[in-house]
């Protein structure tokens, strides 16, 4: 299949799966605004998500694939099942462990997330925390789990499933802010609920798609036989240095979360609702080509293919620029019509439009860079060097608090977004240098026109944006909810319009792109 069909396919799963999330964050917004137990809800559902992406999807996955990808290509089928097994085992034990212990320890764990809580005058928001993490704390043993299935699955080529499953996340959490909340005296309570249900869901749906493989784990062995296998040991320390990786950015991410909860009321929330903005083209575009390059990546550097795995990241690269650049742009220039329209409803205010915008232009500064990470890190892990990324990562951690230090007392909430963008595209340039010096880069030609092509359609998109925003008062707008969607409608697709309608002037076909997987 061909690559750019492939992270298409991905795309449009995952843009079906963002827009379930912004209907979803709509109701969440309408009903509960972004008060102190909004932000306690944020905080709750912030902690399994932070082990999910420490243990599943990110360590998990960066040390998984590459390894599951080269046993599939040397071993015969029953060693591949025999494989998944033992790791599936190890990987819900270890998981159920983690679980209890989140369970018993949650006061101790939001206190560490969210210190600002623990005042005498947030008692109620900080106990309302406690007891939504510990509800939620089994979704990442379900999450795990899932992310073993969706790496098999990626292995196999078989993206659809594991790209649709978060559109169950959203159902589940939409569902339970509609017909769950009358059932609890607490009514947000109700979407901790939505977020095990949700769990639960898409662990059914993706343990079937690898069920349909003839890959169902079979737990019949012992966990010392398991962790016997030489294999299991060599993704275990693999691990490690990943674990640390991702550990380091959710661990910037939780002193961010701890910091917001010292700064006006409402600052979680904004920056959640931001941090959703900006899963747009983070997930269509950076996830979707990571997916699909990760693998394509490890069969590349199994058959020694230099010029090949070079090749490979230089179009994910060109692809990141060309479809990322109007991203960033969009959402600065455009973040109060999004931000207002999306949100602008019931409990959700003009002035938390006005925050939230604030945060959503400081992240676009860092897009690119988000993007680009999301391209440039598999071609480490493809090579099974996890430590080049994670020592870059602890190098940014430490220069983030640095920029916190400096833009959070000028910006507040939008400063910590800003220390997040500013390092990450840090992070991003130290990819680029050492991928170079590593010799597991170099750019193809054609870079400088490429670049010089690029810049007309910037400046189109830019002039329709500018004159949307003399043009359009989105907050009051609000007085004709249906006029502003139809409003933002039309800039979009005035925007899409200007950008790839001068990119065709310049030259830039759609065949340029196509690239086949091998």
């Amino acid at each position: 299949m061909g690559l750019l069909r492939s992270a298409a396919t991905v795309s449009s799963f995952t843009l079906f799966s963002r827009i379930t999330g912004l209907i979803r964050d709509i109701f969440i917004a309408s009903a509960f605004g972004a008060g102190p137990l909004t932000d306690a809800f944020w905080v709750a559902f912030r902690i399994p998500n932070l082990l999910r992406r420490l243990f599943a999807e990110g360590a998990f996955s960066q040390a998984f694939v590459p390894i599951l990808g080269q046993v599939r290509s040397t071993e015969p089928p029953e060693a591949v099942r025999v494989l998944l097994d033992r790791v599936a085992l190890l990987l819900t034990v270890a998981l159920v462990l983690v679980t209890v212990a989140g369970i018993i320890a949650a006061p101790w764990v939001v206190s560490a997330m969210a210190s600002g809580m623990r005042t005498a005058a947030r008692q109620t928001e900080f106990h309302a925390a406690v007891w939504m993490t510990r509800l939620m704390f089994p979704y990442i043993v379900c999450m795990s789990l899932v992310a073993f299935a969706s790496g098999i699955l990626n292995t196999w080529s078989r993206y659809a499933v594991p790209a649709f499953t978060p559109v169950l996340l959203n159902l589940s959490m939409i569902g339970a802010s509609v017909f769950l909340v009358a059932r609890f005296d607490t009514p947000i309570y109700a979407l901790a609920a939505g977020v095990m249900i949700g769990g639960v869901l898409q662990l059914a749906v993706q343990w079937a798609a690898i069920a349909r493989l003839g890959l169902l784990p079979r737990y019949s062995m012992r966990v010392r036989e398991a962790w016997a296998d030489p294999t299991v040991k060599r993704i275990s320390r693999q691990m490690l240095p990943a674990i640390l990786g991702v550990s380091v950015a959710q661990l910037s991410l939780l002193i961010n979360t701890n910091i917001a909860t010292w700064l006006q009321a409402g600052s979680v929330t904004w920056l959640s609702f931001a941090d959703r903005l900006m899963e747009f083209p983070t997930a269509l575009l950076g996830v979707a080509l990571g997916t699909v390059l990760l693998p394509s990546l490890s069969k590349a550097h199994a058959k020694h293919d230099h010029a090949g795995y070079s090749a490979l990241l230089d179009w994910g690269l060109r692809l990141v620029l060309l479809l990322g650049l109007p991203a960033a742009v969009g959402l600065a220039m455009l973040s109060d019509g999004l931000v207002a329209t999306l949100f602008n409803y019931g409990a959700f205010s003009g002035q938390d439009v006005g925050q939230t915008q604030l945060a959503v232009m400081a992240y676009s500064v860092g897009l690119i860079g988000l993007l680009a990470i999301k391209i440039l890190a598999p071609g480490f892990y493809a090579k099974q060097d996890i430590r080049t990324p994670v020592k870059i990562a602890l190098f940014v951690l430490v220069l983030t608090q640095a920029f916190n230090l400096v833009f959070v007392p000028l910006f507040a909430h939008a400063g910590l977004a800003l220390s997040i963008a500013l390092g990450a595209t840090v992070n991003a340039l130290f990819l680029v240098v050492l991928l170079r010096r590593h010799k597991l880069y170099q750019p193809s030609p054609g870079w400088r026109s490429f670049i010089l092509r690029l810049l007309p359609a910037l400046v189109a998109l830019a002039a329709v944006l500018w004159l949307a925003s003399q043009r359009l008062d989105w907050i009051a707008l609000g007085a004709q909810p249906g006029m502003r969607v139809l409003w933002l409608i039309g800039v979009l697709a005035a925007s899409v319009a200007s950008y790839f309608g001068m990119l065709l002037l310049c030259g830039f076909r759609p065949a340029d792109f196509t690239r086949r997987g091998k």
